[in-house]
């Protein structure tokens, strides 16, 4: 979803028409995308929603809804638009002092012409401090308005909030964006960790209640709770085993594709005083006495075996009594609905699955995204422990490789982007901590997967380097159009992510011959 401004006003000029709502196929947008369709319920706003998965499916909705879209701006709004003079400088404006200095002229002429100029250039180098002064403002102002890395369901809840119109629900919504993020890696840990403290303030805002009979839970009550939860996915829904096995940090960091690393995990599970019959059943069916003090003994053990971030900072939702649930939970449930390589229906029906499985009146949804999402870490897993105990990892120099061949195991899966992406950060923090050479250690992953078998196309993805310093900033996306045009390959930029493209399998070759001479 893209925003460019959250102003009251901005909202006001909107929803005096019919609204046409473009929506981008990851977590974070659906969850802007409900936020915006409760405030236009509460206003009484009409809106056609149409879902977009890339350039070419938003230039489509833009035609065929053409007569919709109409300037949102009247003729006599003051815009503030700074001129061109007060942003840029022209180089012409800066050489003309030292133009004329070389003039053949008389004694007394020269000496008129340089107090002349002299009094110019004061009154020019003023001007300049001026107009830096001023450039400096303007930018200043428009940089407020800048949400690259911020989470559009965020941007959304405030827009929500400064109207008053926020509710509990919006606010789940907004935590869920961010946790999209954060799983997949798009923002930094630091990034997170300030925008959950933000957003703590309106779960506090919102889920205080006093401790008395008459504001007790109700069955049909939701309730927000921050908390300090395992860094393991799905774990409250699956068993504590398959978790352990199937999260990216424990899995990397303990190296299960090996017979040491299943070792190590037997270690670590004895280390815990958990008995194996206990972590491999479900999680809800472990004994009471165990998990009461669970987090603090998988911690403790944790930090032993050098997983010292095991334990994250997130939120919690309740449904009642029974249902409780992660932020992280939603996602993973939400983004496998939305991936889902199952065929029922129109191509929007996916869309419509996962947008519904963020309401709360449809668990039997979340619940079905959550069966798929397993379905999906088991596949990313396997297919990592593949790639790692078969060398299909290589150094290009600037660059690691992996391509997944055609009549690999859920290689369907991973022709969509979200599922591509996730595997390629997981393979490469697995192969950050498997092998020993320093300077792979530094390097960025590109990754390619069959896409079309008919149409001989393949979906590749570049991620940046594995380093904790990371600042998240992905070049791919550039280095891949230079490429593309540098050998007329014939790729496909139509993601809105532009580190993900589609390459027919024949100018592969080249493309990465292109790549290697781009960025060494």
């Amino acid at each position: 979803m893209f925003v460019t401004d959250c102003r009251r006003e901005f909202y006001d000029v909107i929803v005096s028409q019919r609204v046409l709502l473009l929506v981008a196929s990851d977590v974070d947008a659906l969850c802007a995308c409900k936020i915006l369709q409760a405030l236009f319920q509460c206003d009484h706003v009409q809106y056609t929603l149409v879902p977009v998965s890339g350039w070419q499916e938003l230039e489509t909705a833009f035609l065929e809804h053409k007569d919709q879209i109409k300037l949102l701006v009247k003729q006599d709004d003051d815009l503030d638009v700074p001129a061109y003079d007060d942003i840029f400088r022209d180089e012409e404006d800066e050489e003309e002092d030292s133009e004329n200095e070389s003039d053949g002229s008389e004694p007394s002429d020269k000496r008129r012409r340089f107090e002349e100029e002299v009094i110019e250039r004061t009154m020019k180098r003023r001007q300049r401090r001026e107009w830096e002064a001023r450039r400096r403002e303007i930018l200043f102002d428009y940089e407020q308005y800048e949400y690259h890395g911020t989470s559009s369901a965020m941007v959304m809840f405030d827009l929500a909030w400064i109207m008053s119109k926020d509710l509990n629900d919006m606010l789940w919504w907004a935590i869920v964006g961010l946790t999209d993020q954060w799983v997949q890696d798009k923002i930094t840990q630091m990034k997170y960790v300030t925008d959950i403290g933000i957003l703590q303030r309106h779960v506090s805002r919102h889920n205080h209640r006093n401790e008395d009979e008459e504001n007790s839970l109700s069955i049909d009550c939701m309730r927000i709770a921050f908390e300090y939860d395992l860094r393991l996915a799905l774990y409250q829904h699956w068993s504590l085993y398959e978790s352990l096995c199937n999260t990216s940090y424990t899995s990397a960091n303990l190296k299960l594709w090996s017979v040491q690393g299943q070792k190590r995990l037997q270690e670590f599970l004895a280390d815990m005083g958990l008995p194996l019959k206990q972590v491999k059943q479900k999680f809800n069916s472990m004994d009471m006495s165990l998990k009461e003090n669970l987090r603090e003994m998988i911690e403790e053990s944790a930090n032993k075996f050098g997983m010292r971030d095991l334990r994250v900072q997130t939120f919690s939702i309740h449904f009642g009594f029974k249902n409780k649930f992660l932020a992280s939970d939603i996602v993973y449930a939400t983004a496998s609905l939305m991936e889902s390589i199952e065929k029922e229906g129109p191509e929007t029906t996916n869309f419509i699955k996962a947008l519904d499985s963020l309401s709360r009146g449809n668990l039997d949804k979340l619940h079905q995204g959550l069966d798929l999402a397993k379905k999906q870490l088991r596949a990313i897993q396997q297919t990592v422990a593949s790639c790692i105990c078969t060398n299909l990892v290589i150094s290009q120099g600037p660059f690691l490789y992996c391509s997944l061949m055609e009549g690999t195991p859920d290689v369907k899966l991973f022709s969509k982007p979200v599922s591509l992406c996730l595997l390629s950060k997981y393979l490469l923090k697995s192969f950050v901590c498997s092998t020993k050479n320093k300077r792979c250690k530094l390097l960025p992953l590109i990754m390619a997967a069959p896409m079309d078998v008919e149409q001989g196309t393949v979906i590749m993805v570049g991620i940046p380097p594995e380093t904790e310093s990371s600042d998240k900033k992905n070049f791919f996306g550039r280095a891949f159009e230079k490429a593309a045009d540098s050998t007329n390959s014939r790729t496909l930029h139509n993601h809105f992510d532009m580190s993900i493209i589609e390459l027919k399998t024949e100018d592969r070759s080249k493309f990465l011959d292109a790549l290697v001479s781009l960025l060494s």
